[in-house]
């Protein structure tokens, strides 16, 4: 009986908090308690719990390496400091959407929100901090899209750049980087957002509370920029050069909106997020 009750529970409880999560216009969720596919404990495939979107899953890239399946990231269950959740573990790794397009839009106006649930590991430092837990860009002629990553110390870093000029951080390209240097040992949600508009909008990135960036910068959008392939571990299909700009560590959720999220509703999710998964909060 007792066993019966706490599936029941378990049961109400994940319906509960599936409900809270705002779903207008989200576009992406990578969650790795659901839609990993696996090969032992290797990935082959996370798929996107957004059913109506054109992007159904990310998937492993191996091309490029020296080693067959050195492209997958592990599955790792039941972490007890993420309250039993799943997580991925990626060293230097990828998993990448093969559509051309589905993103293109998110740098030229709509806007755009992300949330994911990760644990930093210890850098490469390959290229000196340029780490990246995701990105879409297309690096010529210019550099165009949205990226986040770590720096080689684990502070961390979000940005769009609009194809107008070629450089890894200028106004173009802003360097929306936090003080704070994450513990290799802690969970952390880590959050970005940048202003629907045309002209010139601003792009804030957060640590936990969703209801106060820790840094801001001003971004002038071009409405002509055209990204390329969403990566997951990486900052694009980077075949040519694998696991050069990919990150060590540890991604458990990524949600990603086809849209600006207001402060309320950044908060609010953030909160739902940070019980969710027992994420500490100093």
């Amino acid at each position: 009986m007792k066993f019966l009750l706490s599936i029941l529970l378990t049961a109400c409880v994940g319906f509960t908090y599936a409900q809270k999560i705002n779903k207008e216009m989200l576009i992406v969720d990578l969650n790795a308690d659901k839609g990993v596919v696996t090969d032992g404990d290797l990935v082959e495939q996370w798929k996107n719990q957004v059913s109506s979107f054109v992007v159904k899953d990310f998937s492993r890239r191996d091309e490029g390496r020296s080693l067959s399946g050195s492209g997958r990231p592990r599955l790792v269950k039941k972490i007890d400091a993420l309250k039993g959740h799943g997580t991925l573990m990626f060293n230097k790794q990828e998993l990448v959407n093969m559509d051309e397009d589905a993103f293109d839009h998110l740098v030229t106006g709509s806007g755009y929100t992300w949330f994911s649930i990760l644990k930093a590991g210890k850098q490469s430092g390959e290229l000196p901090n340029v780490n990246c837990f995701f990105g879409n860009l297309r690096n010529q002629p210019n550099n165009e899209g949205i990226w986040g990553g770590f720096n080689d110390d684990n502070s961390f870093w979000m940005s769009s750049r609009n194809a107008v000029t070629f450089g890894r951080w200028d106004k173009n390209n802003p360097y929306v980087t936090s003080k704070e240097i994450v513990n290799k040992d802690q969970y952390y949600l880590i959050m970005g957002r940048m202003a629907k508009g045309t002209g010139t909008v601003m792009l804030n990135l957060y640590l936990n509370d969703g209801s106060k960036a820790i840094a801001s910068s001003p971004f002038p959008v071009n409405v002509k920029a055209n990204s390329s392939r969403m990566a997951i571990g990486q900052e694009r299909d980077a075949v040519q050069h694998p696991g050069r700009e990919s990150f060590v560590g540890e991604m458990a959720r990524f949600l990603l909106y086809d849209r600006s999220l207001t402060d309320i509703e950044m908060a609010k999710t953030a909160k739902q997020l940070v019980s969710y998964y027992g994420i500490v909060v100093k």
